[in-house]
C-alpha cells in the first residue's frame, strides 16, 4: 500500500446519508479475487443507466468531478453488511481519503487496514464541505501527522487517528507488513522452541 504524510486533492460531495456497501459495490460484483479493479463497479447503480451508459446526472459523473482523491459523504456512511470489497472499490477508483459526519464501525476498521483514511468530523463541518465541494475546483489539504485538514479558503478542522492506525498510514503498511517487520524474531523464536522428536 501507498502510504501519505500529507495529502493535496480534489474533494466531491456525494451527499447523501445511509450510503450502504451495496450501493458502494453491489453485491454481483464481488467474484473477483484480487483486491483491484473494482474501481469500475463502484456506485454502480448510480453511476450507470440501464442501458449502461454513464448518468450524467451522478454527482461523480459530472465532468468538474473527475480525478477526485477526498469524498465527502454525509451520515452513516459505509453502513450494511461489513463487505471488505467497499474500501477496495472506493481506492481503486480513485480515492484516498472519506470524510463524513459518522461511518459504519466495521467500514470504519475496514478503510483503515486496507490504507484509506476515515475522517470522521462535526456535522456542521461536513456540511460545510459538502457545499464548498459542489464548487468546483475544490481542493483540501490533510496533514495526517498533524492531524489538520484544511482548504485554501480559510477552512481549518482538527480531527483524530490513533497512533497504531497513524502509524501504518503514513507507511502504507498493513497487518501482514507489519508482522513480517518481525520475521527475524518469528524465526528465533521458532528455532528455540522447536518441538524435541
Amino acid at each position: 500500500m501507498s502510504g501519505f504524510k500529507t495529502l493535496t486533492g480534489k474533494a466531491v460531495a456525494l451527499d447523501r446519508v445511509n450510503v450502504d456497501t451495496d450501493q458502494i459495490i453491489p453485491k454481483q460484483f464481488l467474484k473477483r479475487i484480487e483486491k483491484t479493479g473494482f474501481g469500475q463497479f463502484v456506485f454502480y447503480g448510480w453511476r450507470f443507466l440501464e442501458d449502461g451508459t454513464l448518468n450524467p446526472d451522478f454527482e461523480l459523473n459530472q465532468p468538474e468531478n473527475q480525478g477526485a482523491s477526498i469524498l465527502v459523504a454525509n451520515e452513516n456512511f459505509g453502513c450494511g453488511s461489513s463487505r471488505e470489497h467497499a474500501p477496495w472499490a472506493l481506492q481503486d477508483f480513485g480515492f484516498k481519503a472519506v470524510i463524513a459526519p459518522s461511518f459504519a464501525d466495521i467500514f470504519f476498521q475496514n478503510c483503515l487496514k486496507n490504507g484509506m483514511l476515515p475522517i470522521k468530523l462535526e456535522k456542521e463541518k461536513v456540511e460545510y464541505l459538502l457545499n464548498a465541494a459542489k464548487n468546483q475546483p475544490y481542493e483540501l489539504t490533510i496533514n495526517l501527522e498533524d492531524e489538520k485538514l484544511s482548504d485554501n479558503q480559510g477552512f481549518n478542522a482538527s480531527f483524530s487517528v490513533s497512533p497504531y492506525w497513524k502509524n501504518m498510514l503514513i507507511n502504507g503498511w498493513d497487518e501482514i507488513e507489519i508482522t513480517l517487520q518481525l520475521d527475524d524474531a518469528i524465526s528465533k523464536y521458532e528455532q528455540e522452541h522447536t518441538p524435541v522428536k
